[in-house]
């Protein structure tokens, strides 16, 4: 199946793989969505973060050490990770209960690590799947739900036209962008969203930056 990014030419529109690698790949999107409220965050928020992180395990499991914590909780555990060279598969499988709870994982969290590091999963096969794909085979391993395999597969992946649904973030930038009278639920936001496609990833970009732009100018961090 071939691979490109939007901005590539003869791939834009074929049933390909496509994604996004570049500022190019985000202008050219914010331009095919011609959103108003999108192009009002673009105007005020560029330039807009790719948000790309390298495929592979440490990425993955970042993603999960991720899930259901504050920011500063998750880059403060992760590196702590990092510290014990504890980012690739064997040294994770490796590593004991106790060493990974003394680097503040929980228990649920040491499950799905050691999952992760014992899974086997083929990172590179993942590139020349479809997006379904990709979230199927993700979501097969113990721990991974489906905002995990939607943030990896739009950040490591790069796929156009992911969007995490579920995330809280983007629930609540939605909610303050269409003046919305409650913030979404996930359903909720999965049938906004359908709207956005098919670059549904470049759309989440754009609501994270709105929302940390907004939060900032409140004070909040």
């Amino acid at each position: 199946m071939p691979i490109g990014t939007i901005t590539g030419g003869g791939l834009v529109g074929a049933m390909d793989i496509i994604t996004i690698s570049s500022p190019a790949d985000i202008d050219h999107a914010v331009a095919q969505l011609n959103i108003p409220q999108f192009n009002v965050i673009y105007e005020k928020c560029s330039p807009i973060p790719l948000r790309c992180k390298p495929p592979g395990f440490a990425s993955l499991l970042q993603a999960i050490i991720g899930q259901q914590v504050s920011v500063a909780s998750a880059a403060a555990i992760w590196e702590r990770i990092q510290a014990a060279g504890l980012c690739r598969a064997a040294a994770m499988a490796q590593a004991s209960t106790e060493d990974l709870a003394r680097l503040g994982l929980s228990r649920p969290k040491i499950r799905y690590a050691k999952a992760l590091a014992l899974s086997g999963l083929d990172y590179e096969g993942l590139a020349a799947l479809s997006d379904a794909e990709v979230l199927s085979r993700l979501t097969a391993i113990t721990g991974i739900g489906r905002w995990t395999a939607e943030v990896y597969a739009l950040q490591a992946l790069g796929r156009a036209d992911v969007f995490p649904h579920g995330d809280l973030a983007l629930q609540e930038a939605a909610r303050q962008v269409f003046h919305l009278p409650k913030r979404p639920s996930e359903a909720d936001m999965r049938a906004l969203a359908e709207n956005w496609a098919p670059f549904r990833a470049v759309a989440a970009r754009l609501l994270w930056a709105y929302y940390k732009d907004h939060k900032s100018r409140e004070g909040i961090g």
